[in-house]
């Protein structure tokens, strides 16, 4: 979850026009949720940060829609009567509104993206109301989420003796943790237990699996499993909205329903972030990079240090345990299994901007949750137990978001 270089956020803009544009678009909805993730691309902002200006870009968008549609019980922005306003508008303008707010440097882009979808509703009265109605949702919510943590001052103190150097890079939002979600009764509401214990068998087969599976020279991964580890090294939210947009962009899909889902989505997301860097600060569980290159030191017989190893990929700049692509991958799963209910599951499909644009697809959600697990292996940046306990924290941090939303048990 680190910064992305200008080279990557042209990628996403060229995966998302190639991958998307021969698609009809199924409303205003998933048109600007693309604009969005383009517009955070060249943004270059980190992963943390784009989770939470997608969830409260979605958000606006979702309560102004619902205000004027009706469709589904109004449970925070309520707002004056909005009878004959123009969804399409409302939806325009809340994202431009939520956006300029969260992204002033990319005003220009942002204007362009809400003249486009505003040049599509007709002048008048309509769409005038619209307007304002998507301004004040995107108000409202502005208003909720602004003293949520996120400007925190980052405090985080390296770990050291007087005098002896450290690697001086600062690790990713150790502040994060202090954010107030929007689902979650607390950051630690999901913490999982420990990692394995250093001297267990369990131990023993994590650390031999990376070792053996996630390294850059001389790994056993198949063709395969290092197609799919380069695929899954992308981390902004982009790569999990292509799955949203495939189910989305189904037939006889209204744009309140699409807007409904995204927000579950993406304030599922952005809780799944803020609950995994609370355990990955409170644990501050060595990465495999580390641990293979200490293995000497860890007290277990059955682990053999390797002094020159190296991951696949660049490390993540966080602590290890549990693993986040893995619990936002099974948070965003569980939503649309919630969405989908009983009925059949649409091809989901998704491009990555690591692999220029390159796309993969599945039949079952399960599926895509078990690949980005795997992938985090054999990127050599995870352990098993790691995504195992993401995942399962994805779980329930998306069925938390599906409760609250679309009212299941």
């Amino acid at each position: 979850m680190r910064r992305i270089n200008q080279r990557l956020a042209l990628a996403i803009a060229v995966a998302t026009a190639s991958t998307f544009a021969p698609m009809a678009r199924a409303d205003a909805v998933t048109d600007w949720n693309i604009r969005a993730n383009d517009i955070i691309a060249e943004a270059r902002i980190n992963t943390p940060l784009a989770n939470r200006v997608l969830a409260i870009f979605h958000t606006s968008i979702y309560e102004a829609a619902n205000r004027i549609s009706g469709r589904y019980p109004a449970v925070a922005f309520k707002g004056e009567a909005a009878a004959g306003a123009s969804i399409d508008a409302a939806v325009a303008a809340a994202g431009r509104a939520s956006l300029s707010d969260l992204l002033p440097a990319q005003q220009a882009a942002i204007d362009r993206g809400y003249q486009t979808a505003i040049s599509s509703v007709s002048a008048g009265p309509e769409r005038d109301a619209g307007i304002s109605v998507g301004e004040r949702a995107a108000a409202f919510v502005l208003a909720q989420r602004a003293m949520d943590g996120a400007n925190v001052v980052e405090s985080y103190r390296p770990h050291t003796t007087p005098g002896s150097y450290v690697p001086t890079t600062l690790p990713a939002v150790p502040q994060w943790p202090q954010r107030t979600p929007w689902l979650m009764t607390s950051q630690s509401q999901f913490r999982p237990g420990a990692p394995p214990a250093l001297a267990s068998e369990q131990w023993a087969r994590d650390y031999n699996e990376v070792k053996s599976l996630g390294a850059k020279s001389g790994s056993t991964r198949t063709a395969e499993q290092t197609e799919i580890a380069k695929f899954w090294e992308a981390t902004l939210p982009t790569i999990y909205h292509g799955v949203v947009r495939s189910v989305a962009e189904q037939p006889m899909r209204n744009v309140t329903q699409n807007a409904r889902l995204f927000a579950a989505v993406t304030q599922a997301a952005d809780d799944a972030v803020i609950a995994v860097f609370d355990a990955k600060y409170h644990y501050g569980f060595w990465r495999p990079i580390t641990a293979i290159r200490n293995g000497d030191q860890d007290g277990n017989d059955a682990t053999t240090r390797d002094p020159s190893w190296t991951p696949f990929i660049d490390t993540p700049m966080h602590p290890e345990y549990p693993c986040a692509h893995c619990i936002i991958a099974a948070t965003v799963g569980t939503v649309v299994q919630y969405e989908l209910g009983h009925g059949p599951t649409p091809k989901l499909q998704t491009a990555s901007y690591t692999v220029d644009g390159a796309t993969r697809s599945w039949t079952a959600i399960e599926d895509f949750i078990q690949e980005v697990s795997a992938a985090r292996i054999y990127d050599g940046v995870h352990y098993r137990s790691s995504t195992e306990a993401g995942m399962a924290m994805g779980r329930q941090i998306g069925t938390l978001s599906a409760t609250r939303h679309f009212g299941m048990p």
